[in-house]
């Protein structure tokens, strides 16, 4: 049978007054020697009874906190032994494990609220992207229906903005489905060995016209390269979509007049890419919320994004993208000195001489 420790205290406080009772009582009837005896007895009698209190409703009341500490984090960590249940200075033992719970729990607490903060203002960021193009298509089917005298030639043109803007609002679900696909770990990358060089040519040719507008000149970094290029080992089509997220935001966000440099440096067994702009550059505050979806630097870059037709994804997709290629996007910018957005892949591996060709799925 199991007492509680109020049970076991009644029990050693009735055991305690017992014995002071009777040396009360037998005391002043014994002579001098025998009552010393007595005396000593009962005070060691006393003493060792005290200690048993203490024991039993001090040390083993917080061993059993102790114990409900253990169980708690035996859910959330590995199981620790019953070993360290019983280690000397308990109070201290508990003191210490409250406080790395409660730093733990606080930690968990303010993650928590600065996710909750992302999440309003991505629910936020959201419904602004999406009510643009919904509404400037609205307002140009909505003038065409209610004016019967709208003419053939403005009838085209309302009707050409109004797919425009249904075909933003595509692009913008479209971005939005491929990143939460990408979160979710559903797309997997097929890498396959490619040339690097060709590809950035590819993508040059293909934004020759957007850079020509603001007069940016594109340029490969070095000039020249090995007869067979630079091979990598990555999904062709999603380094494809990184490199036009990367070098579009550098001709929109750069120097007008000014240079795009894309540079291909051998390090290692890798490839190191980077994408340089002459632009102002960004504030070291908002150098790591960049890859944020939706995350605009300022109103006027938003503006400019929705002129281009840009979803504000391109930045948080390519760095999904390029995670999944076991790497990371780093970002060096200077204000005044532009900015360098930088990632590496690795170079395909050799087998008795030859390359490793073939898709294989990125896990």
């Amino acid at each position: 049978m199991k007492l509680s420790s109020r049970t076991i205290a009644i029990l050693l406080s009735l055991l305690v007054a017992t014995i002071l009772s009777l040396l009360a009582w037998l005391g002043p009837r014994l002579p001098l020697r025998e009552g010393v005896l007595v005396a000593g007895i009962s005070i060691a009698a006393c003493f060792l009874l005290l200690y048993l209190m203490f024991e039993a409703l001090i040390f083993q009341e917080i061993n059993n906190i102790y114990e409900g500490l253990e169980h708690i984090k035996r859910k959330e960590f590995r199981r620790m032994s019953n070993k360290f249940l019983f280690r000397p200075e308990p109070l201290k033992r508990m003191r210490d494990e409250i406080l790395d719970m409660a730093q733990r729990k606080q930690q968990e607490i303010d993650e928590l609220k600065r996710l909750q903060v992302l999440r309003r203002e991505f629910l936020a960021d959201v419904s602004h992207e999406l009510k643009t193009p919904i509404f400037a298509a609205q307002g140009f089917v909505h003038t065409i229906l209610d004016d019967d005298e709208v003419d053939e030639f403005t009838r085209k043109k309302f009707l050409a903005k109004a797919a425009s803007s249904l075909d933003a609002l595509d692009a913008l679900v479209q971005d939005l489905v491929t990143i939460s696909q990408l979160e979710k770990g559903v797309v997997r990358m097929r890498r396959q060995s490619f040339d690097l060089v060709q590809l950035v040519h590819d993508i040059f040719e293909q934004l020759e016209l957007k850079a020509a507008r603001r007069n940016v000149q594109l340029a490969l970094s070095p000039a020249e390269f090995p007869a067979g290029g630079l091979q990598v080992l990555a999904d062709r089509n999603r380094i494809r979509q990184v490199l036009i997220n990367l070098i579009d935001n550098a001709i929109k966000y750069g120097r007008e007049n000014g240079h795009v440099t894309v540079a291909l440096v051998e390090s290692g067994k890798s490839i190191r890419i980077s994408v340089h702009d002459d632009g102002e550059g960004i504030p070291k505050q908002h150098q790591n919320r960049i890859f944020e979806r939706f995350y605009r630097i300022d109103k006027s870059r938003s503006r400019e994004s929705r002129e281009a037709g840009g979803s504000g994804l391109g930045l948080a997709i390519s760095k999904h993208i390029v995670e999944a290629h076991k790497s990371t996007i780093r970002v060096q910018s200077e204000l005044g000195q532009g900015t360098t957005l930088e990632f590496k892949l690795p170079k395909p591996k050799l087998a008795t001489g030859k390359e490793v060709k073939g898709d294989e799925v990125l896990k």
